[in-house]
């Protein structure tokens, strides 16, 4: 049997911490360039390093198969940071103005409703009018069918009936209850046909 060469664990630490020390470094960039707001914080170390050591603004280097000097290469990384500041700034402005409209606006709404009603009480039905104000007539009411009238004109006589002469207070609380019963009967048939057919249906009580 051979015996396989045993190797000292210090070499075998130092052989595989450089890697993980890469790998950590790699998952540290990785996490600032996942996000906006992360990348722009390494925008703005890498515009310092360029700064810190290229000290001469109109060296020339190679980007993309570009040529570019350093100061305008510093340029373009500052833009990314300037445009992520601006919309930060935006953000949390539009957050601000979110929360004031949303504050004021039961009271407005209520004003918006009262004033309608206004222009509708001060021009009525005149829809030239109306349309100015980006208003449409209002939708006059459906008129009452006969059967409809006459169980209305019931349940008043019957409440009026049933309030008596008692005090005003105690008839208000007082309502008549009415049995309606609608017959609805069809047309006289021809001569030698069968006699009409006729419907009954009871109205709920008021």
């Amino acid at each position: 049997m051979f015996e396989g060469r045993q190797r000292d664990p210090g070499s075998i630490a130092r052989s595989r911490s450089p890697a993980r020390g890469g790998e950590r470094r790699n998952k540290a960039t990785n996490t600032n360039t996942n996000n906006k707001n992360g990348k722009a914080t390494l925008v703005g170390q890498l515009i310092s390093g360029a700064k810190k050591h290229f000290t001469n603004a109109n060296q020339t280097i190679t980007l993309g198969g570009a040529s570019i000097t350093i100061d305008a290469a510093i340029d373009e990384l500052q833009s990314f940071v300037d445009n992520r500041a601006a919309v930060v700034a935006a953000q949390a402005a539009a957050k601000t103005k979110l929360l004031a409209e949303r504050a004021e606006l039961p009271a407005l709404n209520a004003f918006i409703k009262a004033f309608i009603g206004f222009v509708r009480l001060t021009f009525g039905p005149q829809a030239d009018v109306l349309a100015d104000f980006g208003l449409a007539p209002a939708k006059a009411p459906a008129p009452l069918t006969a059967e409809k009238k006459a169980v209305a004109a019931a349940k008043r006589k019957a409440t009026r009936d049933a309030r008596g002469t008692k005090g005003a207070k105690a008839k208000k609380v007082i309502h008549g209850n009415v049995n309606a019963e609608l017959v609805v009967t069809s047309a006289a048939p021809a001569a030698g046909g069968s006699a009409p057919a006729t419907t009954t249906s009871t109205l709920p009580k008021a």
